[in-house]
């Protein structure tokens, strides 16, 4: 398997040709890694590492496993990672099978999953529809970030930034921190949650895509 830099063009064609991994190294540049025709792919921040993050001090020396499964792919964690990994905002226990379009993140590394053999128009659908940096408004990624930063120091017992907090540090209205937080409710597919857990719900969806990264809290 390489790992190389690649173009948008470039990468798109890389995984119309089977599975790849699409993801930005240390310095930004966008990496292809082609999963076929191997058997199982590691990925971690040690030397042993088929795709190494060695940059990225929130992942494990070997972190997770993606493995072949026939025709298909899954991202295997077995709790071995500190930080665990996370696929479509949900966190991985165990083994979960891999579709076109998927977001896998590690540590704070995101990637990209791509399969042109498995292609559907629903799962290109569902695949557009996840949140990123860009499809944000500055306003909204900057109420987000403040919704995280209690999360800084990754205590067990932080909770959300409250609306007052948040209003404070951006020297905006509380009610148009309410007004950004409905749409991230309903941008990160959480508006239907209880009351009670939407903030929470937000905050872990937004760290396991990648949208916000503790290093910049």
């Amino acid at each position: 398997m390489t790992v190389d830099g690649a173009s948008a063009r470039g990468a798109q064609a890389a995984g119309d040709a089977g599975a790849s991994l699409f993801y930005r190294d240390g310095q930004g540049s966008l990496q292809v890694a082609s999963l076929d025709p191997r058997a199982s792919v590691t990925i971690g921040r040690g030397s042993g590492a088929d795709i190494r993050l060695s940059w990225d001090d929130r992942v494990s020396r070997i972190h997770a496993e993606l493995v072949r499964m026939g025709e298909q792919w899954a991202v295997v964690d077995d709790g071995l990672s500190r930080n665990g990994t996370f696929l479509n905002g949900e966190r991985v226990n165990g083994r979960r099978m891999l579709h076109d379009g998927d977001t896998l993140l590690v540590g704070a590394t995101s990637f990209n999953y791509r399969d042109g053999r498995g292609r559907t128009s629903q799962l290109t659908r569902v695949g557009s529809d996840v949140v990123t940096v860009s499809s944000l408004s500055a306003t909204q990624r900057q109420v987000l970030v403040a919704l995280c930063r209690p999360y800084k120091d990754e205590s067990a017992y932080a909770t959300p930034a409250s609306n007052t907090q948040i209003a404070t540090e951006l020297f905006l209205s509380v009610d148009a921190v309410k007004t950004h937080l409905r749409t991230l409710f309903q941008k990160f597919q959480v508006e239907d949650l209880p009351q009670n857990r939407k903030r929470t719900k937000l905050v872990e969806r937004a760290f396991a895509l990648g949208v916000v990264n503790r290093r910049e809290l």
